[in-house]
């Protein structure tokens, strides 16, 4: 118990610490538009067990970083349970094994109980005292969650315990199972009435008609809001034996014991069966405004995959809820109460249609390639109608020469070539990968556009999450010039071209893009205009040495290793050929396991040698980002712009950097809400407790000037075929001077890659 006191203080000490840094300024916007809640307030976040997407739910800490990181009148829900000696308790679930240690403390405490008519197996607050729950320590009740914090030992708390910890804020209390309870001579009701004598209780929510109607006449005349909470359509309301989607049509009768309603999102926002919004919303705020119900919507968390309507944005979804034009709901009931204050304070009721392009600078990364396949016409034609301030086209050559727009030299990546007749032209290749591919040189570009499909980019695979599937393989290719000549018409500050192998395909293939590029850039006139800016990118440091003997354009470095800082020689050798650096995301904030561990050096020494700064490559997924960034893409993109003080981002979606930039708070000054403010470095990984802390991160490299220094790029000569040409194929081999270094596979092992390549591309289709 010594230990485990211990940790318990030196947790919440380390709490204090973290918090620091945020200040308890609300968010108000001066002259905001009206809402369309039932009161015409803005809409409330309730805290679902505290900020309990993180950490264990309903313990101190989740309580007290609710409170800290969100909106100021931020409310606490409790859900509460009764112990056998009938003391209320906030747990998140009514099993206790699912989210305590009980199984490991009392190992013979298993029960089986009817719940509701169905029998449920399990440990149980009432076979408890609340001095036998002393011993009991909460956990993460979601398994997908990090599970550190759970050594840190947290008590399980009583509503009295929570109320004095919290003192001031706004309390929602939870009853469910009453039935259950008084099966166990155990009194919800008795409870309620009990607790709400000494302790504040702003709002009481159940599932059960007849407590509610039971505590009605008791809080009539209170401040106590009592709230209806509907569970799935389908489930039985016990009391009055209807499914909860047939009392849905009887909001009157709610109105005779409830002032509000609580249902799931997606009773508003309906969803298909593949992840989609449905064409429209129901009307269910307006009915229930129509019945002077306040109206609430929960089930809100931001670390799992949402409808694909929001590009894995978890704000915008809040968003939807509350500034659509049609209606409002009065709040939110969420794991992550960041985030909705964030909707609610800064994100809603902005300027939609304001286009600057100041700092953070917006770059697309092939296009709007997290919604839809890279480098398409849809995704070129999103990233500008998202507010992206530079598109960029990674620029590879065809087996005819001409440069086209595609992210990855090898068709393998992103098309569909593994299941076309073309599976045969596969080769290895190690100046390029480690793995076989099939390259855009051994394809015509009439060969891709005619026969190939896109392949939508999906990064997160591993983690089965996939993007966009039902756009998965649409849109067009582009060629170069098509990408000029587009981006001529729209509303940008610039394009960036980005180079890469340059010196393979001058030897190899015998193609110079880097003539190709200038040539595309002199034919669309780009040389003689000024409006938009153009930038050369690549990770060679040749290929912008010559671009820059040849041409005036911005040249952007990018550095694809991590590093932790840049020798004063390596930024002096950048500097003659560079007037923006593009780095990594973790040399900037370096983490272990998902925590960030510090902040480099690397962005000020760049700076101050007078180079811009880009960011690589931000994404929605909440599994891309650390931890401290609360799955929350703002969080992240507001850490690298105030924190890191980056020149620029580099985004798969343009959409949420282009809401940043709009949101309200931007220039509040002093003014500026705690959740608005960039996280503290590496705190997050302070509250981890010693026996639960994450690997030490090995030190990253510093750039040295033999990182940066490439030899000059060879002359261009003509190169010949080494191997027949397949029939009725083309050309499909590699050239003979690299016959040494590559190969065309034997026939038996290009029929065993092919196999495995279709196998492997199956996921995208």
């Amino acid at each position: 118990m010594v230990i485990r006191s211990f940790w318990r203080a030196a947790s919440s000490l380390l709490v204090l610490f973290f918090l620091l840094r945020w200040s308890a300024v609300g968010a108000q916007k001066p002259g905001a538009s009206p809402w369309q809640t039932l009161s015409g307030d803005a809409p409330v976040v309730i805290a679902n067990g505290g900020f309990s997407g993180l950490f264990p739910g309903s313990s101190s800490d989740a309580f007290s970083f609710a409170l800290i990181a969100g909106s100021t009148n931020t409310i606490l829900s409790c859900d509460v349970r009764l112990t056998k000696d009938n003391i209320g308790v906030c747990l998140q679930n009514l099993k206790l094994d699912n989210c305590t240690d009980i199984a490991s403390i009392y190992p013979q405490g298993k029960k089986d109980y009817l719940v509701n008519g169905a029998m449920t197996q399990g440990w149980f607050s009432v076979d408890y005292t609340m001095r036998d729950l002393l011993k009991v320590s909460l956990t993460q009740g979601i398994y997908s969650r990090t599970y550190r914090f759970d050594l840190s030992l947290y008590p399980i708390l009583s509503v009295e315990e929570v109320q004095k910890q919290v003192d001031g804020s706004s309390l929602w209390l939870n009853v469910q199972n009453d039935i259950f309870y008084r099966q166990h001579n155990l009194s919800m009701r008795s409870y309620i009435l009990s607790i709400s004598r000494s302790v504040i209780v702003n709002y009481i929510s159940s599932p059960e008609v007849d407590f509610l109607r039971s505590i009605v006449a008791r809080f009539q005349k209170s401040k106590t809001k009592l709230v209806f909470r509907f569970l799935g359509e389908d489930i039985t309301e016990p009391s009055t034996n209807q499914t909860y989607g047939t009392l849905l049509k009887n909001l009157s009768f709610i109105k005779t014991f409830a002032t509000g309603i609580l249902v799931p999102k997606h009773y508003i926002w309906p969803v298909t069966a593949d992840l989609y919004l449905q064409s429209q919303a129901t009307s269910i705020v307006s009915d229930a405004h129509k019945e002077g119900l306040e109206i609430y919507a929960g089930d809100f968390v931001n670390d799992i995959v949402i409808p694909y309507n929001y590009s894995f944005d978890p704000l915008a979804e809040y968003i939807s809820f509350i500034d659509n034009g049609e209606f409002s709901v009065d709040g939110f009931l969420t794991d992550f109460p960041l985030t909705p204050s964030e909707a609610i304070g800064c994100f809603s009721h902005v300027n939609k249609s304001s286009l600057d392009h100041g700092k953070p600078i917006i770059l697309s990364h092939n296009g709007a390639s997290g919604d839809y396949p890279d480098c398409t016409d849809l995704a070129y034609n999103k990233a500008v109608n998202d507010g992206a301030d530079i598109i960029d086209c990674p620029v590879q050559v065809t087996q005819d020469g001409v440069l086209i727009c595609m992210s990855s030299i090898n068709l393998i990546d992103n098309t569909n070539v593994g299941q076309s007749l073309f599976r045969s032209r596969i080769s290895n290749i190690p100046e390029l990968q480690n793995t076989p591919g099939i390259f855009t040189f051994n394809l015509t570009l009439k060969e891709i556009q005619n026969n190939l499909r896109p392949s939508i980019s999906n990064p997160d695979v591993t983690f089965k999450i996939v993007r966009n599937p039902r756009y998965k393989t649409a849109g067009n290719f582009l060629t170069l010039s098509d990408f000029l000549s587009f981006a001529k018409e729209k509303a940008l500050s610039g394009i960036l071209i980005n180079i890469e192998n340059a010196a393979f395909l001058i030897e190899k293939v015998g193609s110079s893009v880097i003539d190709g590029v200038i040539s595309a850039l002199n034919d669309t006139g780009y040389n003689k205009q000024s409006a938009l800016e153009v930038t050369i990118q690549s990770s060679d440091s040749s290929v912008l040495v010559k671009m820059r003997q040849q041409t005036k354009y911005k040249l952007m470095y990018r550095i694809d290793e991590s590093i932790r800082d840049a020798a004063a020689s390596s930024i002096a050798d950048i500097k003659k050929f560079a007037d923006f650096v593009a780095v990594n995301k973790e040399s900037i904030y370096p983490d272990t396991r998902f925590f960030i561990v510090n902040e480099t050096n690397l962005i000020k020494s760049l700076q101050n040698a007078g180079l811009q700064v880009f960011v690589y490559v931000l994404r929605n997924e909440f599994v891309s980002q650390p931890l401290d960034f609360f799955s929350d893409p703002y969080v992240e993109i507001n850490s690298y712009v105030q924190g890191a003080l980056v020149d620029g981002i580099i985004t798969d979606f343009p959409a949420s950097a282009r809401a940043y930039k709009r949101n309200s708070c931007r220039n509040l000054g002093k003014n500026m809400p705690s959740y608005m403010k960039p996280v503290q470095v590496g705190g997050l990984k302070q509250l981890v407790v010693a026996p639960a802390q994450p690997p030490i991160l090995s030190p990253m490299p510093i750039l040295e000037d033999s990182d940066v220094v490439e030899p000059p790029l060879p002359s261009v000569s003509p190169v010949n075929p080494s191997t027949p040409t397949p029939p009725n194929q083309g050309n499909a081999s590699v050239p003979a001077t690299q016959h040494s270094n590559s190969s065309i596979l034997s026939p038996v092992s290009s029929m065993i890659i092919s196999v495995l390549v279709i196998i492997g591309s199956l996921q995208f289709f």
